[in-house]
């Protein structure tokens, strides 16, 4: 069998894939974001003034910066500019409160921000400088998307910080960039209720998403609508990173619109289209879809949650794609872990994520005597641990390099990977990540709620969704209209419970754990 192309030792580092995309692909349309077109040239240009003006601002090798803006040229443009520089990107969740943004950038140590002034009516610099005006990523900030608002620069006047710096500086700093060094802080969260800061580096991301796209048959020919978002590893390295790797265009979209999306299809002849099963439902299920033209489409890519097989034939017949895959993995693996291969059949697909990427191991432990136990992953996806946190890093991974997922799986006698069941609390809303730990912590602040207990329940359209049991404190007159408005202020919209279910007391055990189960029956879950 041939051995897989290492992305990593061929490129080195993210910055160093423009510049070789610039070389390889040259005049050919590498990112197309409403009226802007940007050929490899032209983003390998803008590549290096970003590398100049974060050196010119300061940034040296290592240094942390905040990343909070949605998918756009100017995130992608950010984050290279940052690592080139030598620093490292902590992206940040767009749907993020204040607070919740302000814990992260303090963790990581952030020592500069970059944040969309103005974003789905947020203005997440103005908000976290009322919130915690002592933050010292608040040193220096730069606004993205807009007007500069309460940043120290705007977008143009950071590009032309570095302009009396030779062009050589930016090019000598990404020289300097190894596979091994650290290139982002992804911050996920955990069953404690706090998110944890998972280390990646350059060349983890370049050999995973560089032998997944070239899987995935990425051709220089495709045009790839990017719906994930970049502060996620599916927008980011499956998206944008793996698509410069094989000069692919990229059509960044900020807010997912099932309408817009296809028109964005037709128009530009979409080929690529990965994501959770919620965007394909949607696009299925649109009323514009049938007028449409969508015969560009050419793969896919959906996991996240359970995939029905009805939705994989409904997306080859009705959208016109020819691959359609499933995959799985975790930030704390690269989030590539395993995917199912071209040829597999629509049931492989649908039950399973397929079988391990080169170069990783799967294992199930704690086998209960039907195959069926935690998944534990080893190989050179594995990160390096969690930011200034080695008790949870030895937690997560042990001395052998075995990583513990908190998954559990099974492995059929073809090698496929199926989930059983997942994380012991996680429940997944429309692909995104949800804790109620976390959750619970947010609403316990209420000053009505006095316990709570969150689960994850069935929803036809996300695939689930949060329902909150609330001990109202004595007195408080509260409805679940009350809980989920002051929901929707204090944390991201895919925490907040979707039900409010009101109770006299928490089922316990002997040790005083609530019964989550007793909870989802009591549902109907």
């Amino acid at each position: 069998m041939d051995q897989p192309v290492r992305h990593d030792l061929e490129f080195l580092s993210i910055p160093n894939v423009i510049r070789r995309a610039a070389e390889r692909f040259g005049d050919a349309p590498a990112l197309i974001d409403g009226e802007l077109r940007l050929s490899f040239r032209d983003l390998r240009e803008l590549m290096l003034r970003a590398v100049r003006s974060a050196v010119a601002l300061g940034i040296r090798p290592g240094d942390r910066v905040g990343l909070c803006a949605p998918n756009s040229t100017e995130w992608i443009v950010a984050a290279v500019g940052i690592q080139g520089a030598g620093g490292v990107v902590v992206p940040l969740n767009t749907r993020f409160k204040a607070g919740e943004i302000a814990y992260i950038l303090r963790r990581s140590g952030a020592r500069a921000l970059f944040a969309a002034a103005s974003f789905l009516g947020t203005d997440h610099l103005a908000d976290l400088r009322a919130a915690d005006p002592s933050l010292p990523a608040l040193g220096t900030t730069v606004s993205l998307l807009g007007p500069r608002g309460s940043a120290g620069l705007s977008w143009a006047e950071f590009l032309d910080a570095g302009a009396e710096l030779d062009e050589s500086v930016a090019q000598t700093a990404i020289d300097r960039i190894t596979p091994d060094d650290v290139s982002d802080v992804m911050f996920t969260s955990g069953t404690t209720g706090h998110p944890k800061g998972v280390i990646l580096t350059h060349g983890q991301s370049l050999r995973a998403y560089g032998w997944m796209s070239e899987e995935y048959t990425f051709r220089a020919s495709d045009t790839f609508l990017v719906v994930p978002p970049f502060f996620h590893c599916f927008g980011y390295k499956a998206g944008w990173l793996a698509s410069f790797l094989h000069g692919v265009t990229v059509v960044p979209m900020a807010v997912f619109d099932a309408g817009r999306a296809l028109e964005i299809i037709e128009r530009e002849r979409v080929s690529i289209l990965l994501g959770p099963p919620t965007i394909f439902h949607d696009l299925l299920h649109h009323p514009g879809r049938p007028a449409r033209d969508l015969s560009s489409l050419r793969v896919s890519m959906t996991g996240g949650t359970t995939v029905p097989e009805s939705l994989i034939r409904a997306m080859k017949k009705e959208l016109s794609f020819d691959i359609v895959l499933s995959a799985y993995g975790l930030t704390e693996s690269t989030a590539l872990v395993t995917t199912t291969r071209i040829g597999d059949t629509e049931e492989t697909v649908a039950r399973t994520t397929g079988r391990p990427i080169p170069g990783v191991e799967v294992r199930i432990a704690a086998d209960d005597g039907r195959g069926v136990g935690e998944i534990l992953v080893r190989g050179y996806n594995v990160t390096r641990g969690y930011w200034d946190d080695p008790e949870a890093t030895a937690e997560a991974v042990g001395p052998d390099g075995w990583l513990r997922t908190g998954d559990v799986g099974q492995v059929d006698a073809a090698g496929n990977l199926a989930i059983v069941d997942r994380k012991k609390e996680m429940f997944i809303v429309g692909g995104f990540n949800a804790y109620p730990a976390e959750i619970e912590k947010l609403l316990l602040c209420h000053e009505g709620v006095a316990q709570v207990a969150v689960v994850g329940v069935p929803d036809e359209r996300l695939g689930e969704v949060g329902c909150a049991f609330v001990v109202p404190r004595p007195k408080a007159r509260l409805t679940e209209a009350d809980v989920v408005a002051w929901a929707r202020e204090h944390m991201a919209n895919f925490k907040v419970p979707r039900h409010v279910r009101f109770v006299g007391r928490l089922p316990r055990n002997a040790s005083q754990k609530v019964l989550k189960h007793e909870l989802r029956a009591e549902f109907g879950a």
